[in-house]
């Protein structure tokens, strides 16, 4: 069965062929790093796991990239502010920005473009917007003219007829449907503001260019496919239509488009004022595991609307633990496996369920993931499974080497669902390393206390990187466990 992706582009599910499937191209909107991600990002970096996982799990060679926005007009504001460079500000927030990554077992993908590293790649592209009669000059900056390009709003699917002739955003964001030019190089306007010496002039990149840039930064052409979240497809998504077939007309920008819906907190709009804002350091000081977040955020259809409450965590938490319970029965029949056993290749591991029972819930999880990506779907046949299991396992009905078997299939599981135990469980941890662990994070607990949040958060990442996760309850009182 061939993969089915909702293409944005069209507005209808399509067969997913991409041009060269030992290499295929994928492109993800990733963070602006300028503070912690909030659960909403969150949500979208999984849903991208998700896409990468399964289609890797159906062989597909992938050439990933994310790039970091590390210059717009939050960046540069807020630098300004602090009395520090781009490069000090944004340094720590790219840090943590992969410190979740990791917490929350996403895998890295192949490239990490960064926008203050890809300038020469911009200013190549305004040039040939320029050439291409796309771009013009006012005041010291350089806009696009988006009455030049005919199939503007063809992906977002808006009317520009009604579009403001000649009025311009010099802002890098701007108000949802209201179509007018917008920036490609902006004039310097203070000395204390970054910029680069270019033949432009004085000044620095507007944010929509730099996405198209580093795009053909990576792959010198069009790619297969480009994921964001579902508030980037108008303008940004847009613009970056009109920057790359502007430039390069003779090339297809993007086969398929892919976008992830927005996420509620208890059926709200999140936001600081209403309190109902939470990073991933936030839902860990509240004593919830990483595994439940993990799980919580990749649980509904990547094109619903998310609608996250705290009360639910509890319930993906018990939700894992219903099919680790059914992993566990087994591994100790069967025997737990070692890590390099857990690291194998999992096509290798696919090729050698060979009984028919087992084959046919691995293709049912496959089939439903090859359906736009519906891991909903696919975790029905996860539970169906975990019930099969059971119950062989009661009626002793099953052979070692069957148990071994049905070990794999819930590697082919994990392989995209990423919250399974597969080695023994740690039966103790040297005193030496206790003892440290217990004073790190009484340090930590100090520096909460002293509003020191950059030393409580540099502690918290140096224990993770040890295999220790912090449980913080809500009346202050943390406790810790070692990761699996």
């Amino acid at each position: 069965m061939d993969f089915l992706f909702y293409n944005t582009k069209t507005g209808k599910k399509e067969v997913f062929k991409p041009k060269d499937p030992s290499e295929v191209k994928i492109y993800s909107c990733g963070p602006t790093v300028y503070n912690f991600a909030h659960i909403g990002n969150l949500r979208s970096f999984l849903f991208v796991d998700i896409l990468r996982r399964s289609l890797k799990l159906a062989g597909f060679q992938l050439n990933q990239t994310m790039n970091i926005t590390d210059i717009d007009d939050k960046i540069i504001r807020e630098a300004i502010a602090n009395h520090m460079s781009v490069e000090e500000f944004t340094k720590p927030w790219t840090e943590r920005f992969f410190e979740d990554l990791k917490s929350l077992h996403v895998d890295l993908v192949e490239n990490y473009p960064r926008a203050t590293e890809s300038i020469h790649d911009m200013i190549s592209i305004v040039h040939k917007l320029i050439e291409n009669g796309f771009a013009y000059e006012k005041d010291g900056s350089i806009y696009y003219s988006i009455q030049k390009f005919e199939n503007y709003g063809k992906l977002s699917h808006i009317d520009v007829s009604g579009m403001k002739s000649g009025a311009r955003y010099d802002a890098d964001e701007y108000e949802k449907e209201d179509v007018r030019d917008f920036v490609l190089w902006k004039n310097r306007k203070t000395e204390d503001e970054k910029a680069w010496e270019t033949d432009l002039g004085i000044g620095r990149p507007g944010w929509h260019l730099e996405c198209s840039a580093m795009i053909r930064k990576v792959y010198d052409s069009g790619i297969d496919i480009h994921t964001g979240g579902i508030d980037l497809l108008f303008p940004h998504h847009e613009n970056e239509v009109a920057l790359s077939e502007g430039a390069f007309p003779e090339e297809q920008f993007v086969g398929t488009w892919l976008h992830c819906e927005h996420l509620l907190v208890d059926s709200e709009k999140m936001s600081k004022s209403k309190g109902n804002f939470y990073t991933l350091r936030d839902l860990l000081d509240l004593g919830h595991s990483l595994d439940a977040i993990r799980f919580h955020l990749i649980s509904v259809h990547y094109r619903s609307k998310l609608n996250f409450s705290l009360k639910h965590l509890p319930e993906s938490k018990q939700a894992i633990e219903r099919i680790q319970t059914a992993l566990t029965r087994l591994l100790k029949d069967s025997g737990y496996l070692t890590d390099s056993e857990v690291k194998r290749a999992i096509l290798e591991i696919k090729k050698e369920v060979t009984y028919q029972s087992f084959s046919k819930v691995i293709v049912e999880f496959e089939e439903a993931l090859k359906d736009d990506l519906n891991l909903p779907k696919a975790l029905a046949s996860v539970f169906d499974f975990v019930r099969e299991t059971n119950s062989a396992l009661d009626q002793e009905t099953w052979s070692i080497d069957l148990k071994k078997e049905a070990v794999r299939v819930f590697q082919i599981f994990d392989s995209v669902l990423a919250v399974l135990r597969f080695t023994e469980p740690d039966v103790g941890l040297p005193t030496d390393l206790v003892q440290e662990i217990e004073m790190l994070i009484a340090k930590r607990a100090e520096a909460k206390k002293n509003k020191q949040y950059d030393i409580a958060d540099k502690i918290r990442k140096e224990l993770l990187e040890k295999g220790i996760t912090l449980l913080d309850t809500k009346d202050g009182t943390t406790s810790w466990k070692k990761s699996p």
